[in-house]
């Protein structure tokens, strides 16, 4: 009779042991064969939104399926009732924590989603992805609680209490949050933009975070400035209205020169280092204007036009390497400081 009894124990195991294997292929071959043609269809969609669902299934709900074959083998075992309720109540909490990363997952992508589309004012940066987290991790948890029969009631109310003494000690770092949303919000300075603060800190925006703004300098630094001093400081934002910016190239020549032929030079020069130097703007005109009647020459400043910030320096260079050869050629002088001294006599 044991020998029988026995026998039925191992057929229940080797039954749930069966169903854990078949849920779990299952779960491979949804996310194997149905989401990789689910992809390959997203992929010919233009809304983008198919593919941030996709992406967050992938792996999770295959975890989930294996949670739902483990509840159903659990069945066939001779387990005790409590043990029975214990695993289950696991198995709940964390097909609840697979769901809150699937839908933190989801959330987070449409979040970055709507933001990419809303013609620039909202930049999809670290700050507002952290937030999406923190609220959605914060409800899975409540719910999470909530299933285990632990009242979330005094949970909320401690919370509420607690936040004033919370928000005193973390003064600074709700400052910085509260700053990096301001200056989101406003859409004066967005990720890519180059800045300039006050305090003479400059570069690329890389990132706004829950803290810091990060710039990338031209020397391929990273600069780490507290939002809160991004939001009280001037800021010069070379990339608005547009990325396109004024180049004024200044330079001097000697008096006595032909001014007809130093405005062909200039003109000629500007013109072929916008069509034909990367980062110059084709079509621009180069403007040329005298601006001082200097001590030692005539001064001048031609204005350019380059595409963004970045490539003023190579603009600039070209420019002025061509248009000392063309200097020579024509054989207009470049004055050297000079200084009269008026000897008087007694």
């Amino acid at each position: 009779m044991s020998e029988i009894f026995r026998n039925e124990q191992i057929l229940q195991y080797i039954k749930a042991l069966g169903i854990v294997l078949g849920f779990l292929g299952i779960g491979y071959i949804f996310e194997k064969i149905l989401l990789g043609r689910l992809k390959k269809l997203a992929k010919k969609t233009t809304w983008e939104g198919d593919d941030i669902i996709i992406e967050a299934l992938n792996k999770w709900l295959t975890y989930t399926i294996l949670l739902l074959g483990i509840y159903l083998a659990i069945l066939y075992l001779p387990l005790s009732e409590k043990t029975e309720n214990n695993i289950t109540r696991l198995l709940l909490v964390l097909a609840l924590f697979f769901g809150t990363i699937i839908l933190s997952k989801i959330a987070v992508g449409f979040v970055g989603l709507y933001t990419k589309n809303a013609d620039g004012q909202t930049p999809s940066t670290s700050i507002f992805s952290n937030i999406t987290k923190v609220i959605v991790f914060g409800l899975g948890g409540l719910v999470i609680l909530q299933s285990l029969g632990v009242s979330i009631t005094p949970i909320l109310t401690a919370l509420g209490v607690g936040g004033l003494a919370v928000a005193l000690a973390l003064q600074d770092t709700l400052s910085n949050l509260f700053s990096g949303v301001q200056v989101l919000a406003s859409g004066q300075i967005k990720p890519g933009n180059y800045i300039k603060i006050g305090s003479g800190e400059e570069g690329y925006v890389i990132d706004i975070t829950w803290r810091n703004t990060t710039l990338k300098a031209l020397p391929n630094n990273l600069i780490v400035i507290p939002n809160s001093k991004i939001a009280q400081s001037t800021i010069i934002n070379f990339d608005g209205p547009t990325k396109e910016m004024a180049l004024a190239v200044p330079f001097t020549v000697a008096y006595g020169t032909d001014l007809e032929k130093v405005k062909k030079a200039v003109l000629e020069t500007g013109s072929y280092v916008m069509k034909n130097i990367p980062g110059g703007v084709p079509g621009h005109e180069t403007v040329l204007r005298m601006t001082a009647l200097g001590n030692y020459g005539l001064e001048f400043t031609a204005a350019l036009k380059v595409k963004e910030f970045s490539e003023q320096y190579a603009i600039k260079h070209e420019f002025l390497e061509r248009l000392y050869r063309r200097f020579m050629e024509d054989g207009i002088k470049i004055p050297y400081p000079t200084q009269t001294v008026l000897l008087g006599k007694d």
